[in-house]
């Protein structure tokens, strides 16, 4: 007892040193502490009777208003309005927020606390630990600009500088900002958590790394770790493996795993060198299946003649989930024949449908149909509902027309049923070729030969060494090749036997010599990669 005795005499010079000189009045309203529990209690008068000091020790519990204040030991000033804490410091606002500490300063009419040495702040959903803090009892709102850390469940924040607003359960973190969960890591140099809905806000540069190892980058919005669903502003970008995502806006939902990317969207996959742009693009983070729309434009790269393809809706997903397993057979639609095995592992395991007006274009061929399927395993553009192929001055329709590709160029083209080829000489003159069947091979990017097989008929005219037409030829035969050289047509072979008539060019005009059905659809015709973002 003497020894405590004489703690409590030094303690009280110390505070008279400190606190001597002082003239005011202590307040006895708001701003009042009521002493609840302690185990010793000394007040003393100073010598000008202005000031009075209160020290208490032991248990210590007193309350100001709706704030309790815990501590092992106090000293009250009723003139400068100053309460200071020793040990165990605890200080419960109103149960809005739970505050410790190893000593506390606080300005009793301010109601300004400044705590220091382990200080600890819970609201029930997180827990702030920080070297000193400063907290303001009126507004519910705490400082710290030494560091600190909030821990919340499995989540962990840590930052140079905070701002925490009990009310509202919020938390602004500035300076070398780092967020670890186990779902994703963020990293950034300002951001907003909220404890109690435990949704973290961007708004400043940020780089969020999740489980997965897909990285996003972002300048604005926000992430709801209850519910899973996010929101990135500010023309955010995704990286997912191989796959990039960038829009004005982009947002996403893991219970639904659908992600949306609006607003100048862009997707590029670099392991099938294709890009995706449209006005939003829907895409399933679990499937990789992807819809887009709002004139919708893909790309197919090759060097320096990438194939365009655009229409009113693009869709992408994996082979093996449009024939329903993981090893499947693709079937050829048109001969009904085996073509390849694939698993989810192969990387040409895709495909790109495309539906309503349906332009592709290329520096060697172009195309126009309704509705387009393309395999990443077969490379094939097969088109549907009528479909027409051109390369230069030659066109190609039919019922459906397949282009085969090699090394993303065209190789091959076949057309089912209503095969007609046309082969403009000038506004009024044209070759053509009718068949049940129109198979169209490239050499370099540029036709070299046609086959026509069944029931083909062909006008096609003669010219001499200086181009002038001398006959028109019209013949029909089972099977004949035609032959193209410097991109314009050279000869036609009839491999079977061969009827028709050669008419003098004086004879015939241009309108009379028309195969029935024919068709010159120049205006379909896409004319360059600068109309296809149109």
């Amino acid at each position: 007892m003497k020894q405590h005795n004489n703690y409590l005499n030094t303690l009280l010079v110390f505070f008279l040193l400190l606190l001597a000189g002082s003239k005011s009045s202590f307040a006895q309203d708001t701003t009042q502490i009521d002493i609840l529990s302690h185990t010793k209690r000394l007040t003393l008068q100073t010598l000008d009777d202005s000031t009075r000091i209160t020290i208490i020790t032991g248990n210590v519990k007193l309350r100001q208003g709706t704030t309790l204040l815990y501590c092992d030991s106090c000293v009250i000033n009723n003139r400068t309005k100053l309460f200071e804490a020793w040990g165990n410091v605890h200080i419960n606002d109103s149960d809005t927020a739970n505050i410790y500490s190893n000593h506390l300063r606080y300005l009793t009419d301010r109601k300004v606390a400044y705590f220091d040495g382990n200080v600890r702040l819970t609201d029930g959903h997180g827990t702030l630990t920080t070297p000193a803090l400063e907290y303001d009892l009126n507004t519910n709102i705490g400082i710290y600009t030494q560091g600190g850390k909030v821990v919340n469940k499995k989540t962990v924040l840590t930052s140079r500088e905070g701002w925490y607003y009990a009310d509202l359960k919020d938390i602004y973190f500035k300076g070398n900002v780092v967020l670890k969960d186990p779902a994703y890591d963020i990293v950034t140099d300002s951001l907003l958590y909220n404890t109690e809905s435990q949704t973290t806000r961007f708004i400043s540069y940020t780089t969020i790394t999740d489980s997965t190892g897909r990285v996003i980058r972002t300048r604005e919005g926000f992430v709801n770790q209850q519910t899973g669903q996010a929101e990135f502003g500010s023309r955010p970008e995704i990286v997912d493996g191989k796959t990039s995502v960038r829009a004005d806006r982009i947002t996403s939902n893991d219970s639904t795993k659908i992600m949306i990317a609006e607003g100048n969207a862009i997707v590029v996959d670099t392991a099938q060198g294709t890009t995706i742009i449209a006005g939003i693009i829907f895409r399933n983070t679990e499937t990789d299946a992807i819809l887009a729309t709002r004139k919708p434009l893909l790309i197919v790269k090759q060097d320096q003649d990438s194939t365009y393809v655009k229409a009113d809706t693009l869709f992408s997903a994996r082979l093996s989930d449009l024939y329903g397993s993981k090893d499947s057979i693709i079937i050829d639609t048109v001969k009904g024949t085996k073509v390849a095995v694939f698993n989810n592992k192969d990387s040409t395991n895709r495909y790109f449908e495309a539906f309503r007006n349906v332009k592709i274009f290329n520096d060697s061929i172009q195309a126009s149909c309704d509705s387009m399927f393309y395999s990443f395993k077969d490379s094939i553009f097969r088109l549907y509902d009528d479909p027409v192929v051109w390369a230069q001055k030659s066109q190609i329709t039919g019922d459906t027309i397949n282009i085969y590709t090699k090394n993303k160029k065209a190789d091959h083209i076949e057309a089912f049923e209503n095969g007609f080829m046309v082969n403009q000489l000038d506004d009024q003159a044209f070759n053509q070729v009718k068949s049940t069947r129109i198979d169209g091979y490239f050499r370099n990017g540029d036709i070299d030969s046609v086959r026509a097989d069944g029931f083909a008929q062909c006008i096609y005219y003669l010219q001499d060494d200086d181009s002038a037409y001398t006959a028109i030829n019209e013949s029909q035969s089972e099977i004949m090749d035609v032959y193209f050289r410097n991109k314009e047509l050279y000869k036609v072979v009839f491999r079977t036997a061969v009827t028709g008539t050669l008419w003098p060019i004086r004879q015939k005009g241009p309108d009379e010599m028309k195969l029935e059905n024919f068709r010159w659809l120049e205006e379909r015709r896409p004319k360059t990669r600068v109309e296809m973002f149109e």
